[in-house]
């Protein structure tokens, strides 16, 4: 039987390049791989993207500490990341404030990192480009 896997696939309608280097500032992502729209084997159908988006990323992967996310630009101007929030765990209580504070720069806190019940060290932001994280580090099992 060969392994399942779930891999998140954010759009950012037209930051994602943005995006790509604020989560390898901030959090060490290392870029695997983009493509742009123009840089397809085929072309893209008359009329499925926005004007200027000729140069946009198509499909770009990165990875934070071998953990894959897959991202595009998308081929429309309003994505929005409503119902979902990525957890990002940690070994330490310095790596969660590191990251959740490099994160939180230009976004909105809705919780700060505190102790919970299920974890010495959670907490939830969302960041500039609208994605919901909560940054955790793991609780006694």
């Amino acid at each position: 039987m060969s392994k399942t896997e779930i891999t998140p696939y954010l759009f950012f309608s037209g930051r994602c390049e943005e995006a790509l280097n604020f989560y390898h500032e901030k959090l060490g992502a290392q870029i695997e791989m983009t493509m742009r729209f123009n840089e397809s084997p085929d072309p893209t159908p008359p009329g499925m993207l926005p004007p200027g988006f000729e140069n946009k990323i198509m499909h770009a992967s990165f990875t934070i500490d071998g953990a894959r996310i897959m991202v595009s630009d998308g081929c429309f101007l309003n994505s929005t990341f409503d119902g979902f929030r990525l957890a990002l765990t940690v070994a330490t209580e310095a790596e969660a404030h590191k990251a959740f504070n490099a994160l939180a720069d230009g976004g909105t806190v809705q919780m700060p990192l505190t102790k919970t019940f299920w974890s010495p060290c959670y907490g939830m932001l969302t960041d500039k480009f609208n994605v919901g994280w909560m940054v955790m580090v793991p609780g006694p099992m």
